[in-house]
């Protein structure tokens, strides 16, 4: 106590003249605001958040009513080969070892590992499709679980972006702009919505273990400027899901509690002081995690799930860390009402050996994401989640290296690729968007990055122009300047 009482002098000791009228000129600024603003929810919601009053979300929010409760969002780390997988070509059969022509590929940009290359050999399909379910979708041979989930799908096979590597390309998905330091989705959906669940974060980061591929960084689903309680949680597997939040060796939980309960006597004195949000951000992520030393080995124990449930994720979901088990996982959170769940699964990145990595790549998750599909629609979560697949970018319809009877790479394509989305919000057994034979061209209903950040945003209730934040004096919102709700995929 004498040493809370002296940390408390040496605070009052640093207020000069200057900060006590810094402190006293915004508190009465704020209150003459908070007179002319009234009732007017929106405008609060724009407010900095030491200004907003209120619990989880921002007042006013969500704009109006939302198709989905929850995200889960499976991210498909190095770029899925769309024609391989979901674009069925069959004229580039036809045309297979033939170079690509100038007119499809045109004046696009290519790798540098591209544009080494003498020849552009078009490469048709190793694999068979067949067309599934009432929609009657092309699935290729790959996928044979998802192809059952067809009449619950959405697929979205002209999506595109500007960037053609891989670092910009996944940042620019999870953020909405290509360079580090903009917040990701599921920071903006916290910032905005907040939690349904006090006892775990409303934003959780799942990556498969063991998995090799272009690297991750924890800024693709950091807060970037946004109060730091916003940024995602990353679960691992093993004894600790979450790092440094068990009790040292000697010390209960009492002692957590009594520690906390003075400092949150310091940092709310603190604050009071400075006038700084951040110490109030600071003593949130402090409590989270008390409250989430109960909660965390409670959702993250799978011991108790039937072995049917295991079997319907398959092999993989009983070894913790791995895809399958995270898929598990997500359905344990997606049930506590964490709000976005993301799953990240690297090694998509197929340059050389396409036909053998994709094999893998669609082994390892193929049953676990049908699984996850199967088992929230018959637990009746898929009526208020959105499921998202895919990746950064697509691949090319030519060969990278040499082309022979079995074996063939491709490069990155970001012209068009293929992605999708079930559940709440979308229409299932739906396709938008075409291709060229060649899936190396949009032929029609083109979707951009923005246009997919703004959609998603509206199925969560959020008007995604009026969702903005004021950082170093400009407003900035997931879609930046951009982005259309594309509203012939919603329910």
């Amino acid at each position: 106590m004498k040493m809370m009482n002296r940390e408390i002098n040496n605070i009052q000791k640093k207020i000069d003249r200057r900060e006590f009228l810094t402190r006293t000129s915004l508190g009465i600024g704020a209150l003459a605001l908070g007179s002319l603003l009234g009732n007017n929810s929106l405008a609060a919601a724009n407010l900095p958040p030491m200004l907003n009053s209120g619990g989880g979300g921002l007042p006013g929010l969500p704009h109006f009513a939302p198709k989905a409760k929850r995200i889960v969002y499976l991210f498909m780390s190095g770029g899925p080969s769309q024609m391989d997988l979901f674009d069925y070509k069959p004229v580039m059969k036809q045309l297979h070892g033939q170079d690509l022509p100038e007119s499809v590929r045109g004046e696009q940009r290519l790798t540098g590992m591209s544009a080494q290359q003498s020849s552009l050999p078009v490469t048709a399909s190793l694999f068979k499709f067949k067309q599934y379910g009432e929609s009657r979708a092309w699935v290729s041979e790959l996928m044979p679980h998802t192809a059952k989930m067809v009449d619950d799908l959405c697929f979205i096979k002209s999506l595109y972006t500007e960037q053609i590597n891989h670092d910009p390309a996944i940042t620019f998905f999870q953020t909405g702009h290509q360079l580090a330091g903009r917040p990701s989705i599921g920071s903006w959906l916290n910032y905005g919505l907040g939690s349904d669940n006090e006892n775990l974060p409303s934003f959780i980061v799942l990556v498969s273990k063991n998995a090799s591929g272009q690297p991750l960084y924890a800024r693709l689903w950091g807060n970037g400027f946004l109060p730091s309680h916003h940024q995602g949680v990353q679960f691992r597997s093993g004894k600790d899901p979450v790092l440094f939040l068990n009790n040292p060796e000697g010390y209960d939980g009492q002692d957590r509690r009594d520690m906390l309960d003075h400092l949150k006597k310091l940092n709310k004195f603190q604050a009071d002081t400075y006038n700084d949000p951040e110490v109030d951000h600071r003593l949130k992520q402090f409590e989270m995690a008390y409250r989430m030393q109960t909660s965390v080995p409670e959702v993250t124990d799978l011991s108790d799930e039937p072995d049917a449930i295991f079997d319907l994720y398959g092999p993989d979901s009983r070894n913790p860390g791995t895809y399958a088990a995270n898929c598990l996982l997500a359905r344990k959170l997606l049930e506590k009402d964490v709000k976005f769940v993301q799953l990240y699964h690297q090694g998509w990145d197929h340059h050389l050996f396409l036909p053998g990595g994709i094999r893998r790549k669609c082994k390892e998750t193929d049953q676990p994401t049908a699984a996850l599909l199967q088992d929230l629609k018959q637990r009746g979560l898929l009526d208020d989640t959105l499921v998202i697949w895919g990746g950064e970018f697509g691949r090319t319809a030519y060969s990278q290296g040499k082309l022979t009877k079995d074996n063939y790479g491709r490069d990155h394509h970001p012209r068009c690729f293929t992605m999708w989305m079930a559940g709440a919000g979308v229409k299932p057994g739906f396709s938008y968007g075409e291709t060229d034979d060649f899936s190396y061209n949009i032929a029609r209903d083109p979707v951009h990055i923005h246009d997919f950040h703004a959609t998603l945003m509206h199925i969560m209730g959020i008007d995604h122009e009026q969702l903005t934040f004021k950082h170093q004096g400009r407003r900035y919102r997931l879609t930046d300047v951009h982005g259309h709700v594309v509203r012939d995929i919603l329910a």
